[in-house]
């Protein structure tokens, strides 16, 4: 048989993969790794590098992430890096770690990230049905190519039917819980 089925799946797989990650990055009350460790640093004369390659961190407190460079000359670069981010964090260096402290969001700070929330799930809803309607447009060129019966056909257009539904429902709960987190005060 076509690797059809698989397809669709690692590709929807990798859609939703990719928009957990983004969402990690998207400040809530509480102080986690996940919002700074994709953050783009310039260091070592002007490469940009993910946070996450230049320090280790960790979540002190509800409310402060500590970072430690792996190389100490890093320190002002890494504090660049997070004053010039979307994030408004501000990093207190102290000797040759930072710590930065995540304030409570705002109630009108909360309903942003919310919206953003809604957004970047929708687009990734786009994505899948991009990836649906391909894969139906495959298996319709494998039918009348007489590589697939009508009765394949129908199957595997129910069964890439059945993971869409499961991959909308999949990314709901994945919105509510992120909103739900971002709300909770």
């Amino acid at each position: 048989m076509h690797d059809i089925i698989p397809t669709f799946k690692s590709q929807t797989e990798e859609l939703v993969s990719k928009l957990q990650a983004e969402l990690k990055g998207i400040r809530t009350g509480r102080a986690h790794t996940g919002m700074i460790e994709g953050l783009q640093v310039e260091a070592y004369g002007g490469t940009k590098m993910r946070l996450i390659e230049l320090a280790s961190i960790t979540t002190e407190s509800n409310d402060a992430l500590v970072i430690t460079p792996f190389d100490p000359s890093t320190v002002s670069d890494i504090e660049k890096g997070i004053l010039a981010s979307p994030l408004g964090l501000s990093p207190n260096t102290q000797g040759s770690r930072i710590v930065v402290r995540v304030p409570p969001l705002s109630e009108e700070q909360r309903v942003k990230f919310v919206k953003l929330v809604s957004q970047l799930v929708e687009e990734t809803r786009n994505k899948v049905r991009y990836e649906r309607d391909s894969i139906r447009k495959k298996i319709k060129q494998l039918e009348d190519a007489k590589e697939l019966t009508e009765d394949d056909t129908y199957r595997l257009e129910k069964e890439v039917d059945a993971m869409t539904g499961k991959i909308n429902n999949e990314l709901q709960t994945v919105k509510e819980s992120k909103e739900q987190e971002i709300m909770e005060v």
